[in-house]
């Protein structure tokens, strides 16, 4: 793994506002960074992310049916009483999940260790699958890149057979995501275009659009009847919302699916290290309560929690209420404190590679249950925040 200052392309700025890419600046900063790329190593991609990333995708599912299965566990993520039948529910018919992605700590000299999963709501989709695509072939053609250089990134093809794998051509979906937002929007396109691509119909609407028939049946912006959702809203908040006690009586599929609500939370963490404990791509993690409370696995862990540990509440976006704790003291912490209410987990300090001044965290992308891509986003700060920057990549030839 190496960072390698490249040209930016001619003209890219012009190109991203006319493909719908139009926060490639945010906040008076560049949010899509072409000045420098990643590179990688053929070998270090299959066997240190693509690899272990399937694997983890496959602890997740075990980690889910015994959260689910377990009261305790599912009051320790907090998942509301009310709702839990609609979990369970949802698991138990194998309702499919479309996609999620890992955020990794990596190096290239060591395992990747699996900082947290998102779920439920990735984004950075657009990025990762298309324009960062298209930046390869670009910089192929101008004799920036080898011509032997390739990427890891089958995202777009993988999810148009997953869509074209779960449901019968023409079947109408429905996507939506809050309306206004320009990141949101371009996640929820990408999954429309894959739809399309594998024959189906794709609709959109802005969440607060949707209404209930007298059915108790959802309903676009123009009143036809949804059957399958895609939502780019996250469970955590639907199922505090009034609208959740419409969802069983809806007949309508929810993508991701109910029962993704226990692994788009932090308590995961703990679940999965209680279960597979000193997996290479495992750090350690603990309930809050349970590192006061001791015991033999907080023992077993207390050197290296002592040395440096993350706090994170159990629900989180853009390192909002984090802090990271060494040598007993807090030595760096988000200065945005939106989620500082939550219960909180306790996950063991890995620190970040430093390139140029940056920290990259690599996203692996899982559509189905297999990994297919990745996307980097780089920040000055030890805890990724919203100011990151999303970098492309690329593999290198190997040599005969």
């Amino acid at each position: 793994m190496e960072r390698i200052d490249l040209p930016e392309r001619p003209g890219w700025r012009d190109r991203a506002e006319e493909l719908g890419f139009t926060f490639a600046d945010m906040h008076g900063e560049p949010y899509w960074d072409e000045t420098s790329a990643y590179g990688f190593g053929l070998a270090e991609v299959e066997e240190m992310i693509e690899d272990p990333a399937t694997a983890l995708h496959a602890m997740c599912r075990e980690a889910a049916g015994h959260i689910i299965g377990s009261e305790e566990l599912l009051d320790r993520l907090a998942i509301p009483a009310e709702h839990r039948d609609l979990i369970a529910e949802s698991w138990q018919r194998g309702d499919p999940e479309i996609y999620g992605r890992f955020d990794l700590a990596h190096d290239g000299l060591g395992p990747s260790k699996l900082l947290e999963y998102n779920a439920d709501t990735p984004t950075s989709l657009y990025e990762s699958a298309s324009f960062q695509w298209s930046w390869l072939q670009d910089q192929i053609e101008a004799g920036v890149l080898p011509a032997g250089s390739d990427q890891f990134n089958g995202i777009h093809e993988a999810l148009v057979e997953r869509f074209r794998s779960l449901f019968p051509p023409d079947t109408d979906l429905h996507f939506t995501a809050v309306g206004g937002n320009p990141e949101d929007y371009a996640t929820v396109e990408c999954m429309g275009w894959a739809a399309r691509a594998a024959g189906l119909g794709a609709h959109y609407s802005d969440l607060e659009k949707i209404g209930l028939s007298r059915e108790g049946q959802f309903l676009d912006a123009e009143n036809r009847v949804i059957g399958t959702l895609f939502k780019l809203y996250p469970w955590e908040d639907l199922l505090r919302d009034d609208y959740a006690r419409h969802i069983r009586g809806s007949n309508c599929l929810m993508l991701e699916p109910a029962w993704k609500a226990v692994l788009s939370n932090k308590g995961l963490l703990p679940v999965l290290w209680q279960m597979f404990e000193g997996h290479p791509n495992l750090l350690p993690a603990f309930f809050e309560a349970d590192v006061a409370a001791g015991g033999p696995a907080v023992e077993r862990a207390a050197e290296a929690l002592r040395r440096g540990h993350v706090v994170k509440p159990l629900f989180s976006r853009e390192g909002a209420s984090i802090s990271i704790i060494e040598e007993g003291q807090v030595t760096e912490a988000s200065p945005r404190d939106d989620y500082a209410g939550h219960p909180r987990i306790v996950q063991a300090y890995h620190p970040l590679p430093v390139f140029g001044g940056f920290r990259p965290v690599v996203g692996a992308w899982i559509v189905g249950e297999t990994c297919v891509g990745m996307g980097l986003r780089e920040d000055r700060s030890r805890i990724t925040q919203d100011l990151s920057r999303f970098k492309p990549h690329f593999v290198r030839e190997e040599k005969a």
